[in-house]
């Protein structure tokens, strides 16, 4: 497999994750989002993928485009270990997890966006900072409630890792990486700090990607 992305990608860090976990191995491949470089608008990129957005796995023939569903796609291949719970309603509330992250809180804080910001509407650093902190505040207050009422102090559901811990742990890298002020959450807090204690997630951490030593 090929995995097509970058190191602080945090929808990359997700798939970095997921097949740490499924112990599959993977080949990376660099797609440098800075500028100048933005390799994500450059002619190749985008023949593999057409949005020119990461991640994209390569599996065989198959290409693959979006986190969630690549990790889905990993779930229904490699099923051990499961990401999701066995029951349907238990699998729905991991998945409305995942997605209060993958869905409501990331896509606003995307880079895209925050350039859009920059560039666009001419917001400077404090604004553009305001902007970001503001949606990780109104998203993990939501989660942390959800976390108390569904974890166990240590997992975002349930008592074994999930495909809401995936999704978590690289928005709170991200909010760490912004200086977001992360006292009010101290449930996600805890669960990130035992899930980044395991060495799927360790292994799967941007400081720990080779890209990251050009940053």
């Amino acid at each position: 497999m090929k995995l097509y992305g970058y190191f602080r990608s945090s929808a990359t860090y997700r798939v970095r994750i997921a097949l740490g976990l499924k112990g599959i191995a993977w080949e990376s491949v660099l797609v440098d989002l800075r500028a100048p470089v933005s390799a994500q608008h450059a002619p190749g990129f985008r023949a593999v993928n057409p949005h020119g957005l990461i991640p994209v796995l390569v599996d065989g023939e198959q290409v693959l485009t979006q986190s969630l569903a690549i990790i889905e796609y990993l779930e229904e291949t490699q099923p051990q270990p499961p990401l999701l719970p066995r029951l349907p309603a238990q699998r729905a509330a991991v998945r409305a997890l995942a997605l209060a992250v993958a869905c409501d809180i990331h896509p606003l804080n995307n880079l895209r966006v925050l350039d859009y910001l920059r560039a666009e509407l001419e917001a400077d650093q404090g604004a553009v900072q305001h902007w970001y902190a503001h949606w990780i505040a109104q998203g993990f207050a939501a989660l942390e409630r959800d976390a108390r009422r569904l974890g166990d102090g240590r997992h975002m559901y349930g008592s074994s890792v999930t495909l809401a811990d995936v999704c978590i742990v690289p928005q709170m890298a991200n909010a760490r990486r912004f200086g977001c002020d992360l006292a009010p959450y101290p449930t996600l807090c805890a669960v990130c700090a035992h899930l980044e204690s395991l060495p799927p997630f360790a292994r799967a951490a941007p400081a720990a990607q080779p890209d990251a030593a050009s940053a």
